[in-house]
């Protein structure tokens, strides 16, 4: 009963006017959808959202290129703006946040002061490794790789490995 519940909330939120699949993207079970904040979701073609992948827009736009992997357990936030070119691999248990708390005033409760929202954008042919956090105004240039476990506060150059806490460049792959 539980199981088919869920079938029919994700089959809703599949057939929203603000979610654009492309007939040929692979939707595993328990891949959630969530437009009821505002904003879009759109997803081309050959583009597969594996088991347990959370999309949330909160109010912003999610656009995901063509032929791309968003492997198990990822997170995928809106916030801000989150673009994601063509043939971009996401390992699993990935979370990537286009917005960030404000906490400047002592104040005043950090859950009070509201949020800046710069936008993520990753660029084509990236691999973004296992347990990675992107964290918002970050671009990854195009034949970027971030190693597992990286979390990435600035921008990535092309064809640039990184990786650690924060990550920082580990070698280029030219």
């Amino acid at each position: 009963m539980v199981f088919e519940l869920i079938k029919r909330i994700s089959f809703i939120l599949y057939r929203r006017k603000n979610i654009f699949l492309s007939n040929s993207v692979k939707k595993y079970s328990n891949v959630l959808l969530d437009t009821s904040g505002g904003g879009s979701i759109e997803i081309g073609n050959k583009t597969e959202l594996l088991y347990g992948v959370v999309l949330m827009t909160y109010g912003g736009k999610i656009k995901i290129g063509k032929n791309c992997s968003i492997n198990p357990y990822t997170i995928l936030y809106g916030h801000g703006g989150l673009t994601i070119g063509n043939n971009v691999l996401i390992a699993g248990h990935t979370m990537i946040i286009p917005a960030n708390h404000n906490f400047s005033k002592l104040e005043i409760p950090i859950n009070a002061q509201g949020e800046s929202r710069k936008g993520i954008t990753i660029k084509d042919n990236v691999w973004i490794g296992s347990g990675c956090k992107i964290l918002d105004g970050v671009t990854i240039e195009s034949g970027a790789i971030i190693a597992a476990g990286a979390v990435v506060t600035k921008n990535v150059a092309t064809n640039t490995i990184v990786g650690g806490i924060p990550a920082q460049i580990l070698k280029n792959r030219i």
